[in-house]
């Protein structure tokens, strides 16, 4: 058992828990932001950014102001959408075309959200420490997102 799966194991039963019975996309977002923010240690923005055309739009978040728009293919976020998967990030600077929307941010995760099949947006992670996000963290993220879309 790896020492980040109790942490996983009771954020997915809180995710279900809290998705559980509602409908509507945008409010589940919004508390399942507020709830990564409060469980997730060593991060300073957690939010979604949804599929519209050929843009990623700002959806519920919690942390700074961030950026409203981004296009398909730049930054993190951009190219997450393109490779359609999620992108580990430990050093944002050294990451050709970030996108800083947070000065404080150094690591970033990013996992795309899917809905019949098709990518409808996705889940955005910022920390102020380099490194933040391991593998363990990945694969607990990964569920959390496989939680939701089953929800959908």
């Amino acid at each position: 058992m790896s020492e980040k799966q109790p942490f996983y194991h009771y954020l997915h039963q809180q995710v279900r828990a809290l998705l559980d019975g509602e409908a509507d996309l945008i409010a589940k977002l919004a508390n399942l932001s507020a709830l990564l923010k409060q469980e997730l240690p060593s991060i300073n923005w957690v939010g979604f950014y949804l599929l519209k055309d050929d843009e990623l739009v700002l959806g519920p978040f919690q942390g700074k102001p961030a950026c409203f728009r981004i296009p398909v293919g730049r930054g993190v976020c951009g190219s997450a959408i393109v490779q359609g998967k999620t992108l580990r990030i430990n050093d944002v600077h050294q990451f050709d075309g970030h996108i800083a929307c947070d000065s404080a941010s150094n690591a970033e995760i990013v996992i795309p959200i899917r809905h019949s099949g098709k990518i409808i947006g996705l889940l955005d992670i910022d920390s102020p420490n380099f490194n933040r996000f391991d593998l363990q963290d990945q694969l607990g993220l990964e569920e959390t997102m496989l939680i939701l879309e089953s929800m959908l």
